[in-house]
Order: C-alpha cells, then sequence, then structure tokens
C-alpha cells in the first residue's frame, strides 16, 4: 500500500511539474503585431499624420521581418491605404500586392481596392 502511495504521489508530482514548466513557455503568437494596433487607432482617431503612421509601420515591418515573423492580416492593406492617402501610388500597389500574397483571402478586397485607386474613386 506504502508503494501505491509513492508511485502515485510521484505520478501527481511530475505532473505538477510538468504542467508548470509547460506554462511558464508562453503561447507563440502566429504574428507580430508590434505597434500596428495603436497606429490603425490613431488613423481612425485623424490626430497622427500620416506620414508618421506609415514611418512607425514600416520601422516595425523592419523588425518583424528580422525576426522572421509574419505580420498580422491587414498590416500591408493598412500601409497601403496610408501610401494611398499620400500619394505614392506605387507604394500602395506593392503593398496591397505584398497583403495578396500573405493573405490570399483577401484578394477581392485588394483588386477592389487596386481598381478603384486606378480610377480614382477611393477617398
Amino acid at each position: 500500500m506504502f508503494k501505491t502511495y509513492v508511485s502515485w504521489a510521484l505520478m501527481a508530482s511530475t505532473l505538477l511539474v510538468s504542467g508548470l514548466l509547460a506554462g511558464c513557455a508562453g503561447p507563440k503568437t502566429l504574428y507580430q503585431w508590434e505597434s500596428y494596433q495603436p497606429e490603425v487607432y490613431e488613423y481612425f482617431k485623424g490626430e497622427e499624420p500620416k506620414e508618421a503612421q506609415a514611418e512607425a509601420l514600416e520601422r516595425d515591418l523592419q523588425k518583424i521581418k528580422s525576426t522572421g515573423k509574419t505580420p498580422p492580416p491587414g498590416y500591408h492593406a493598412h500601409l497601403g491605404l496610408l501610401y494611398l492617402s499620400m500619394g505614392k501610388d506605387d507604394q500602395m500597389v506593392q503593398q496591397f500586392r505584398t497583403e495578396k500574397t500573405l493573405f490570399p483571402e483577401s484578394t477581392p478586397y485588394m483588386d477592389f481596392l487596386l481598381k478603384n485607386a486606378k480610377t480614382g474613386d477611393t477617398q
């Protein structure tokens, strides 16, 4: 009976230690966000110049690339919209195409934005 108790206690403590160690590792995120969410918020508030927002997102994009991570969905699309509003059409097209490549499900929307940007219908 004592052996059964020791065996059970050893197994329980092993499971407890394993659980604690697994919890310390923390979750791995699929995307690296950097300042994307605060920049989108600033975009909608309209208080920060679009040039400053684009610079911050480009700077963060370099950080993301240097770590081998992926920016979240919408990152390149948002950057493309910033470039569109600044009249930087070549950079806008590049960002929309990158968004389509990374996230194929965005293709219809990116195509819509590209078509409307070329015809001058976007605001």
